[in-house]
């Protein structure tokens, strides 16, 4: 028998195989998120039209984006990026606030936060020691990365002067945050792992340039945000070499011990169709298109990456060049437009503009995902079975994020380690139904006594989805 997995009271999202034993007629699923509506257009003076890079943040009910505000080189002299900030109350409808803070062409009417070229990431620093006047921070490109920080996410002052980060490519974008598992910052960020060295006898693999090196995502922790360990590529086990432009990767806030991550795909050497409006960007030349992925990881370093497509470009042809279809940074949550639904996830990706037709405003899509929905173990309705492997928890509640259809359903026992039901805990009735915490409940049973013990699993499926669990007081 393999050794009881400690779990407590923490969430486990069934992104991947580390709580499961077998799955016998099931299967993981890759969830897809829903297209909204623009979120927000690029169309301010000051913004020109080769804005990008764009933060989301959420602070309590505050909702922050930071984003990049430029021209293409070479159509206003000087070349300038401009880095500007927009507010929300609901993560859908965005302003800018007049700050005051930057002069752009005789006015500080706008909302420019720094005047700096390169790429600026800020995030909300959560470590419990951070120094209020360094409630966010953020990692800013110039060739090597430099530390920054603010008290209110408005007035961004250096650390110091010197760099922090200096191995990498660094053009896009550098995330860091504090994750608060393990104790320690952690960054991501893009450099060139290569030269090229997955040839096969048919050629160079997808997406793999074979003219040159890959791009790919290192990382790095430091303690105190100044002070960074040696870097060290990213590993995919069982996934195969792909060129990744942007990492996007995150603590889960539901379950922050998993990181998900929606990196960027870059696949070169497409021809693009024939016959789309004509335009001036380099992508028509070179055929290379984009999309975003999706991926998980629980040590921060070996990540689990879907080959298939989390968002797709889609039928409109803006979406298939280069950069469209980008994911940008932040994942929110956000209120359902539909009345008494659960609250959900928005998470916001490059739509075409700017990259795709030069002189247009760079804009932003918002999609929205159900709660813990980036994947689940799915059976059809003839039925599937998963078995977890043993396991400790803390607690005398379950609860689960599951959805079945009307004639589907899931049926919940509990085991000893060896496999045997534990009197009480046998199958449950059929549950069906859509809830994002549901409670699992086994009449006059009591779950606490279990609580500390190692058990299993069994859970049957019938045309269902469940996406995660939670032993929880």
């Amino acid at each position: 028998m393999s050794t009881p997995i400690h779990i407590g009271s923490r969430r486990e999202l069934l992104v991947d195989d580390f709580l499961i034993e077998s799955l016998d007629g099931a299967t993981f699923r890759l969830h897809h998120p829903t297209e909204q509506t623009d979120a927000f257009t690029c169309d301010a003076p000051w913004e020109g039209d080769w804005s990008g890079s764009a933060t989301f943040i959420q602070d309590g009910d505050r909702y922050l984006m930071y984003y990049r505000g430029s021209t293409w080189p070479g159509v206003r002299q000087p070349y300038q990026f401009y880095q500007c900030y927009a507010e929300s109350d609901d993560g859908i409808n965005w302003t800018r606030p007049e700050l005051g803070i930057i002069e752009f062409e005789g006015s500080k009417a706008n909302n420019i936060v720094v005047k700096k070229n390169g790429a600026f990431e800020p995030f909300l620093d959560t470590n419990p020691d951070c120094h209020p006047d360094q409630r966010f921070k953020a990692l800013t490109a110039n060739g090597v990365l430099h530390a920054w920080s603010s008290p209110d996410g408005i007035r961004w002052v250096p650390m110091r002067d010197e760099p922090v980060i200096t191995h990498g490519k660094f053009d896009s974008q550098n995330v860091a945050f504090w994750d608060a598992t393990r104790g320690q910052y952690v960054a991501y960020y893009r450099a060139m792992r290569g030269p090229n060295d997955e040839m096969t006898e048919e050629g160079p693999q997808l997406g793999i340039d074979p003219n040159g090196p890959a791009r790919d995502v290192m990382t790095c922790t430091s303690t105190d945000f100044l002070n960074w360990t040696e870097p060290q590529w990213l590993e995919y086990p069982g996934a195969p070499r792909e060129q990744i432009y942007l990492n996007q990767i995150r603590a889960y806030h539901r379950a922050p011990h998993i990181f998900v991550g929606f990196p960027g795909r870059f696949v070169a050497g497409r021809e693009i169709e024939k016959g789309l409006p004509t335009t001036e960007h380099p992508a028509y030349e070179t055929a290379n298109v984009t999309e975003t992925l999706f991926m998980s990881s629980r040590d921060g370093l070996h990540f689990k990456r879907w080959g298939e497509a989390f968002i797709r470009p889609g039928p409109r042809w803006e979406r298939w060049i280069y950069a469209a279809t980008f994911p940008e940074y932040g994942l929110l949550v956000t209120k359902s437009a539909i009345e008494g639904a659960p609250d959900e996830l928005s998470l916001y990706v490059h739509d075409g503009g700017s990259w795709a037709q030069r002189g247009t405003a760079t804009r932003w899509r918002r999609y929205t995902l159900r709660m813990d929905g980036f994947v689940s173990v799915n059976a059809p309705l003839n039925g599937g079975t998963l078995i977890t492997k043993p396991f400790i928890f803390h607690g005398r509640a379950l609860t689960m994020n599951y959805a079945t259809s009307a004639a589907g359903s899931i049926q919940v026992e509990l085991q000893d380690p060896e496999g045997q039901p534990l009197p009480g805990f046998e199958l449950t009735n059929y549950i069906f139904g859509d809830q994002i915490d549901g409670p699992i409940t086994w009449e006059g049973a009591n779950l606490r006594e279990l609580s500390g013990r190692p058990v299993r699993l069994r859970v049957v499926l019938k045309d269902a989805d469940l996406f995660s669990l939670q032993f929880t007081e």
